[in-house]
């Protein structure tokens, strides 16, 4: 599951990639087609642009630009870059309301799986990019 963070940007990013190659979005003309808090999206905007996903200029005509071309940005690269690594869920108990403080990892069977999860998860993330989603 996604947070709001990385929701919110893929919403964003395919609004500039497809307007990629005509100068800098404004951040409301994105909000315009996708609504949403300005002020979360100009959090999560600066924060790819830190992170050199996106370039900005200020002014009149300014906005957020794609600093590469979509088929190079990968859905990943912007969930890490937003929620941290992708790491697997953690071990619960077998009432599965409860974590399981006592889990051997080495031994779990759940544990296991939940790393095969995790695995599957991020070659398919690594594998798609910007362009897949527009």
């Amino acid at each position: 599951m996604l947070s709001k963070k990385p929701q919110y940007a893929f919403r964003a990013l395919t609004t500039l990639a497809r307007h990629e190659g005509n100068g800098p979005l404004p951040i409301s003309k994105i909000v315009k087609e996708h609504p949403m808090s300005v002020k979360f999206l100009e959090t999560i905007l600066l924060e790819l642009r830190k992170n050199d996903i996106l370039g900005s200029k200020k002014g009149k005509g300014g906005g957020y630009f794609l600093l590469k071309p979509p088929e190079e940005i990968s859905l990943a690269q912007i969930i890490r870059i937003l929620d941290g690594p992708i790491a697997p869920l953690k071990c619960v108990s077998l009432n599965f309301y409860e974590r399981c403080d006592d889990c051997n990892e080495i031994s779990c069977g759940l544990n296991k799986l939940m790393a095969e999860v995790r695995d599957a998860k991020l070659k398919v993330l690594t594998n798609r990019t910007l362009r897949d989603l527009i």
